[in-house]
């Protein structure tokens, strides 16, 4: 059976799309896959970084065995660890186990029927053992009898390796989000089969309607019949192309004497044409000048929103993207000249009060003339920006940590000792600070990520003050 060249082409647009979108897709979904697994992996293992700032080591103390729930202390202990893990969905249980000679045990359990201090725990798991010295997440989905889990796990800050806290994300949930991850691409398949299909009939159909459009054509310079009487047709339309060539060769030399015609025709019409392209070239050259002016208001109009992505619309300052761009070059600049620089990452105390005793409004007016008055106090090399909701991130370039401390304590102290005016009242404000010195090899987001654990702590120690990290 002898195929149409429409037929043809479908068939070979639609297996070349299929291959190249199969093979891009497959890749693209394998890597998916393993990114949303690294994610998973990634948020246990912070999370349970994070969380290890919240214990320390000397609060564990004489919990011991079972007998020892019935101390206060234990049970103050099981109220923090059980509302850590009911702020977050995702998580399962959150738990502090010891290690005793070859053994572990747990301290504390945030299970409704929890594990009690001194119970063994029996499962041989090496990414557990690693979590008493480093901060380490399940290769795999871990079952015990309490179920089957992803599990994260860090040492706790003051604890020699003798202590750990650990988070459990529930199976299921992980799978879950495997699913919708397998649904979302077998969508994408259904989609690009269809969308093929389409693709390479819309190309088919295009390039046998030149085909046809050619033929025909051809057959009229021929002043022949549209085509090939049915005798002489043969073949696919390139092989009724090719005859209906044919016949128009046969007729070009009648051609000839209308050519010659033509020819007189253009020298009549010779000098109108050259008025005409002389009026015309005038018009190219007006509408090159206009071109050009367009070309200009469309570079201003590109830099102006260049500008726009790199600034915050509240407050004008540099937003997020821009002052990471800003503490990338710092970083290279240090580990190139070795001029050392630190972070201060900046939290109005108490912000929703504010908005709900002013409106959002207010709470607006609040942090631009915060924004205003801490530029005002800061030096002309420094570095300010919106980093998110009521918190800014301070660059202090040219300053190690001890002197970046001491300028966020001014800040502080400026801050709280200044009245801020919203609509027809007046407020006052404190904030809380973290400060990170950036320090080699570092990168910089472990510096930013210093300076919010620092910040953390300044909150939890009751704000309107100055932490500074300070390494384990």
């Amino acid at each position: 059976m002898q195929l149409s060249t429409r037929n043809k082409l479908f068939l070979s647009h639609f297996l070349a799309v299929i291959l190249v979108s199969g093979s891009i897709g497959s890749y693209f979904y394998a890597s998916a896959i393993g990114n949303l697994k690294h994610s998973l992996q990634s948020r246990l293992m912070n999370s349970a970084a994070i969380l290890s700032e919240v214990f320390s080591a000397n609060e564990l103390t004489g919990l011991n065995t079972s007998a020892d729930t019935q101390k206060p202390q234990y049970q103050a202990l099981l109220g923090r660890i059980r509302r850590l893990a009911a702020t977050n969905p995702d998580i399962a249980f959150v738990y502090v186990m010891r290690k005793v000679g070859d053994q572990v045990v747990f301290v504390l359990d945030s299970d409704p029927q929890p594990a009690l201090p001194g119970e063994v725990y029996k499962q041989n798991i090496p990414e557990l053992l690693q979590g008493f010295n480093r901060p380490s997440v399940d290769s795999d989905i871990t079952t015990d009898k309490w179920g089957s889990f992803l599990s994260g796990y860090a040492p706790l800050h003051d604890a020699n390796g003798d202590y750990l806290i650990g988070i459990d994300m529930y199976a299921n949930e992980v799978s879950h989000k495997m699913y919708q991850l397998k649904q979302a691409g077998f969508i994408s398949l259904i989609v690009s089969l269809f969308l093929a299909i389409v693709f390479s009939g819309a190309l088919a159909r295009n390039f046998n309607q030149r085909i046809d459009r050619l033929v025909r054509r051809c057959g009229e310079i021929a002043r022949t019949q549209l085509e090939p009487s049915n005798s002489r047709r043969t073949g696919d339309e390139l092989d009724h192309l090719a005859q209906t060539i044919e016949a128009m060769a046969e007729h070009l030399e009648r051609s000839h004497e209308q050519n010659e015609q033509a020819r007189k025709a253009l020298e009549r019409h010779k000098d109108e044409l050259e008025q005409r392209v002389q009026q015309r070239t005038g018009e190219l050259l007006e509408a090159n000048d206009q071109l050009r002016e367009e070309i200009r208001e469309r570079e201003r109009i590109e830099a102006v929103l260049q500008q726009t992505a790199r600034t915050d619309y509240l407050t004008q300052l540099p937003n997020r993207r821009a002052m990471i761009q800003i503490l990338d070059k710092e970083a290279a600049r240090f580990e190139r000249a070795g001029h050392p620089f630190s972070l201060v990452l900046l939290d109005i105390d108490h912000f929703k009060s504010i908005n709900d005793s002013f409106g959002h409004d207010g709470g607006d007016e609040i942090l631009v003339k915060v924004a205003a008055s801490m530029r005002g106090w800061m030096r002309e090399q420094d570095v300010l920006a919106r980093w998110g909701g009521e918190e800014f991130l301070i660059l202090l370039s040219d300053t190690d940590v001890e002197r970046a401390t001491e300028q966020a304590e001014r800040l502080r102290t400026a801050i709280e000792a200044q009245a801020f005016t919203i609509g027809q009242g007046e407020t006052r404000i404190t904030a809380s600070l973290g400060v990170a010195g950036y320090t080699s090899n570092q990168g910089i987001d472990s510096c930013i990520k210093d300076a919010d654990i620092a910040l953390y702590r300044a909150k939890s120690g009751g704000r309107n003050c100055v932490v500074t990290y300070r390494e384990p």
